[in-house]
């Protein structure tokens, strides 16, 4: 595929000389070379600006005193590889199901007008596809009559607020029924590519089989309630949760602090052993061929320009003034928040917003620092500004490997 070829080159020739460079003197004659990076966003040396600008955007949302949820949506195994060769498709669809699903448990049980933050990972520990969205999800919202704070909770136990959301089941058999009717839809519509293995689905019936195969065995999703301390209740702030997803929005599947070693064939890096889950799981080192290594790497590119994070209901854009506004208004009201923290404005309108959820980050932001030789402070002398991505693909400095499409 172009877009995986061309994401790869960009990753082989960040800070490097095709790139161009700035340099830097010293005061005793000493010179710096500083590479401009590549700027991409699977790049793990150019994900910091972008992550810390995410983390920035989203703390606008997050309100002290309140507690948040994390819930995870997963695809079935035996819709991965369906997925890989519909990405955008299926991808979009399972954003659209898991809100969806969300959105109506909390109206029918809770009576409060929701919202989330969805971030998209595909993978799991040993780099295979296994597409599953995070929500982070607010535990109260504006009653949909608009009167009051309502807080989610069993039944009408006061006791269970900040530990109980929704009725797991139903949000789970929601999210599956949500998302059997949209590929039946995407199927109708003749949307979706079924070539290879999985031309017999183009017959009527044999997708039909399919469909109910689905239906019948279980599908993932949980409900993780935020953290406590003591007997208190007093709601966690949902600053962990926001962290661990900004880890996944850029810089690729794996972080090089599980690469345990590479040799000139194979990539060893630490995995959850078996089929167990969850953050304590013991790791084992797991052994790949370097081709194996990078085809699995590659599954994780996601179609060009595709928006791995979003916002929904009282979140969105569209709707994130206002509910915000009503929001505070109503956690003051409720003591929630204090009057001091209400005066400041959570959703800043003079802040930009991007397409895909991200401020564009600078790639040329590294600290060029002070001189290795002296430690006074370094000068810039010079700069070669970077080339497009055209001339570098069209230049000697472009990978051997790289082939025009």
């Amino acid at each position: 595929m172009p877009h995986v070829q061309s994401t790869l080159a960009k990753l082989s020739l960040c800070r490097t000389a095709a790139l161009g460079a700035r340099k830097y003197r010293c005061q005793c004659e000493s010179l710096k070379i500083v590479y401009n990076s590549c700027g991409d966003r699977y790049c793990p040396a150019c994900s910091g600006a972008r992550r810390s600008d995410w983390l920035e955007s989203t703390g606008e949302l997050i309100f002290d005193g309140v507690d948040h949820f994390q819930v995870v949506f997963t695809l079935p195994d035996r819709l991965s590889s369906l997925a890989l060769g519909n990405r955008r498709e299926l991808y979009d669809l399972l954003f659209a199901s898991s809100w969806k699903a969300l959105r109506k448990t909390i109206i029918e049980e809770q009576h409060y007008d929701p919202a989330a933050l969805m971030v998209l990972h595909t993978w799991n520990q040993k780099l295979e596809a296994h597409a599953h969205v995070h929500a982070v999800v607010p535990g109260c919202g504006p009653a949909i009559d608009g009167s009051r704070l309502a807080f989610a909770k069993r039944d009408s136990d006061e006791d269970s607020i900040g530990s109980y959301l929704v009725d797991a089941e139903t949000l789970r058999d929601s999210f599956r029924d949500a998302f059997i009717a949209g590929l039946r839809s995407l199927y109708r519509r003749k949307k979706l590519k079924l070539g290879g293995p999985f031309e017999h689905l183009q017959q009527a019936e044999a997708w039909d089989s399919f469909l109910e195969s689905l239906t019948s065995i279980s599908w993932v999703s949980f409900i993780q309630p935020p953290p406590k301390i003591g007997k208190d209740r007093a709601a966690q702030s949902a600053d962990n949760v926001l962290k661990y997803l900004a880890r996944y929005l850029s810089g690729g599947p794996i972080g090089e602090s599980r690469i345990v070693s590479t040799t000139g064939d194979n990539v060893t890096f630490m995995a959850r052993a078996g089929e167990v889950t969850g953050g304590d799981a013991k790791q084992v080192p797991m052994t790949l061929s370097q081709v194996e290594f990078t085809r699995r790497w590659c599954l994780h590119i996601l179609p060009r320009g595709y928006t791995r994070t979003r916002r929904f209901g009282g979140w969105s854009n569209t709707r994130r003034k206002e509910y915000l506004t009503r929001f505070k208004m109503l956690l003051t009201e409720s003591g929630v928040l204090s009057p001091a923290a209400a005066d400041s404005d959570p959703a800043d309108e003079s802040r930009p917003t991007f397409p895909n959820g991200d401020s564009p980050e600078s790639t040329d932001s590294v600290d060029h620092g002070t001189c290795p030789t002296c430690g006074a402070a370094l000068i810039p002398h010079s700069e070669s500004r970077k080339p497009s991505w055209k001339s570098v693909m069209s230049s000697p400095d472009r990978p051997c490997w790289y082939q025009r499409f």
